[in-house]
């Protein structure tokens, strides 16, 4: 393992899905960066990503010679009938010497702190710890050295949670938004009756119908219909809260729009309140999309620990992120409440 005391603060942190994408972070600059085991034990877990334990190894050995620490998520909560299975992914984690394991199910803590007690443990997103007293719980219990927060909450409720937590504290930096609770949306799980947590994604590609009608090219999601696009129209990969509705005579994004979180004119801030990680969400993404956000990003941190009180965007910066958000366009989410 490296060893930790290296690390800058706000340490980048980069999505893995696949050793491309793994080479496209570590080359373009980045702290960290975070994968997962080719099954069910991560919440990416699609064909043709993530991680054996042969290419594994070979990324932790390429992650670590460009100074880059490597976590494993294993942030998939175990089925009744497969918890050897999860436990053993634990296992195989700390005998490859990953930098940390970043879980959520609290029997998978209690096993990783009681059978590696030398290895580091990040609490995932998909704890929803959104208060100190929380980590408080899960650093006392589980020996946690960092809690990654949930999309939800405002800057000034960030700031809190710092200053009172017994944590270091990661933060979503930019990347796709969830409304729902975190990698368990019951949206999806009510339209195909697979949990998005063991299966992958919010809408497993089997499920997904593209179909040339009349109206226009129809998305749906197991028979539901989510979107309708006209020709020459942009369509995106569809999902159920950022699809169109009809509402009281209206059809528009009734639950959410299909925009990205960037959170790069906060940076100055994030940095007085201490946050210790700055996360880039899209391990479903690409190479080109990790190198292109990775790049932005190391170079808007490296700016702004230099020069807090002169710190702007660059609007080469921001064109180069929307590039690759989603609708083009970005958002701060639910950072921002000017009205509380």
């Amino acid at each position: 393992m490296m060893n930790s005391s290296r690390v800058r603060h706000p340490e980048l942190v980069c999505p893995a899905g696949n050793p491309a994408m793994l080479k496209a972070a570590v080359e373009h600059g980045a702290d960290a960066v975070y994968l997962g085991f080719k099954d069910a034990t991560n919440a990416r877990n699609f064909n043709g990503l993530n991680f054996d334990e042969r290419s594994l190894a070979q990324a932790i050995e390429l992650a670590h010679a460009h100074g880059c620490r490597v976590f494993l998520a294993l942030n998939t909560y175990p089925q009744a009938e497969g918890w050897a299975h999860w436990t053993a992914a634990v296992d195989r984690a700390a005998a490859l010497g990953v930098d940390a394991l970043i879980l959520a199910d609290l029997g998978l803590l209690a096993h990783a702190r009681e059978r590696h007690p030398e290895l580091r443990i990040h609490l995932s997103v998909q704890g929803s710890a959104t208060n100190h007293e929380a980590l408080a719980f899960y650093h006392e219990r589980y020996g946690i050295e960092r809690a990654v927060l949930p999309r939800v909450l405002s800057l000034e409720q960030v700031a809190q949670v710092v200053r009172q937590s017994p944590v270091a504290v990661e933060v979503f930096g930019f990347g796709g938004l969830c409304v729902m609770v975190e990698g368990r949306c019951a949206l999806s799980a009510y339209a195909t009756g697979q949990s998005p947590n063991c299966h992958g994604a919010c809408s497993p590609a089997k499920f997904v119908r593209w179909d040339e009608t009349p109206q226009g090219l129809e998305a749906r999601l197991n028979g539901f219909l989510i979107d309708r696009y006209a020709p020459e129209e942009p369509a995106g990969y569809p999902t159920l809260c950022k699809g169109r509705f009809a509402v009281g005579g209206h059809t528009y994004y009734a639950i959410e729009e299909p925009t990205s979180l960037n959170t790069l004119e906060l940076l100055p801030r994030l940095i007085e309140i201490g946050v210790a990680a700055i996360k880039i969400e899209g391990r479903q993404r690409s190479a080109a999309y990790v190198a292109q956000v990775t790049r932005v990003w190391r170079e808007a941190i490296d700016a702004a620990l230099a020069a807090p009180q002169d710190f702007s965007p660059h609007p080469q910066w921001l064109a180069a992120l929307d590039r690759v958000s989603e609708g083009a366009s970005h958002t701060l989410g639910a950072y921002s409440r000017p009205w509380k």
